[in-house]
């Protein structure tokens, strides 16, 4: 027996907005969306309906069809409480951790149907917006696990938003290597390599902090206690070259790329000589008549505040 909490067992006994949503339901102004994620083959099925105000961006209601465990149609309950009335862009940033949290906790073996929620809302919201709001190459990343069809590159998603630290987590999350298992070994390894790759970026932004400076004391310039260097401010430690880079892409993979996302617009990164960097813009950014103040605002300015304030951001065809 599961140990689900009060929320979860109210909302599987008496689920919020269950059903579809039918078109005549919609005003003039107003849209369907859809997104199905799961199988019934393989366990648990989502599908979730949006209507939506195309003048607002806002979520006006919110329904679900779901096949499942307690925990998936308590979770997909939850989902569409959290929503409703959210502009879709608010609504994307929604996390699986909030859908589980609102429940007042699942257990981790059924941590996988709130994920199974957020990942519903991704595919209305890229239905809504016409465009992908993760990046193409999470879908085109080696497949790791054939009996749930997962990508590496989507396990190495969720071992950084969740902070999963070994294959079993990962399983309660995804359900990746639930099935014949004979993929667990290089789960772990995806587990050690995003681990591995979290704490050089934690070392580089380490390296990167402003120095704490000492409180300069009232005394006589002869008498100072703060020495100077030669350029007349205090020195401070730089970042490797590798370890400058390291962190440019993970800003750019973790705080740009998702923000462009919104806009069905995408960057990649091309090259680092210096403190030049230059990247490839993708989708609806390539061609932009704004693309300078995507340049600028939206990355250049990110970079500087995260990473250097040195850095120059250049596009490259």
């Amino acid at each position: 027996m599961w140990d689900y909490t009060d929320k979860v067992m109210d909302l599987f006994h008496n689920p919020h907005n269950m059903g579809a949503i039918a078109t005549q339901d919609c005003t003039p102004t107003e849209t369907i969306a859809v997104g199905e994620i799961g199988s019934i083959v393989c366990g648990d099925a989502l599908r979730l309906y949006l209507r939506i105000d195309t003048k607002t961006d806002i979520i006006l209601d919110a329904r679900f069809q779901t096949f499942g465990c307690a925990s998936a149609i308590a979770s997909s309950s939850a989902l569409t409480d959290l929503i409703k009335g959210m502009t879709v862009d608010d609504a994307l940033r929604l996390t699986n951790r909030e859908i589980a949290s609102y429940l007042g906790g699942l257990p981790q073996e059924k941590m996988h149907c709130s994920v199974m929620g957020q990942e519903a809302l991704e595919a209305a919201i890229s239905d809504y917006k016409g465009v992908p709001v993760r990046p193409e190459e999470e879908d085109e990343s080696p497949l790791v696990c054939s009996c749930f069809g997962v990508s590496s590159a989507k396990i190495k998603r969720l071992i950084r938003e969740n902070h999963l630290t070994n294959a079993e987590e990962v399983t309660n999350y995804i359900k990746a290597g639930g099935g014949c298992g004979s993929c667990l070994a290089e789960i772990d390894d995806l587990v050690i390599e995003v681990t591995q790759e979290q704490e050089t970026l934690n070392t580089a932004a380490s390296l990167s902090a402003p120095i704490p400076q000492p409180a300069i004391a009232t005394t006589t310039p002869s008498t100072s206690p703060i020495k100077e260097s030669q350029g007349g401010t205090p020195s401070a430690t730089k970042l490797t070259n590798l370890q400058k880079i390291t962190l440019i892409q993970q800003v750019l993979e973790t705080e740009i790329r998702p923000t462009l996302a919104y806009d069905g617009g995408d960057v990649e990164l091309h090259d680092v000589e210096g403190d030049r960097v230059k990247v490839i813009l993708k989708g609806a950014c390539d061609g932009c008549p704004s693309v300078m103040i995507t340049l600028k605002m939206a990355i250049e300015k990110r970079l500087q505040e995260r990473v250097s304030p040195n850095l120059i951001v250049e596009a490259v065809v």
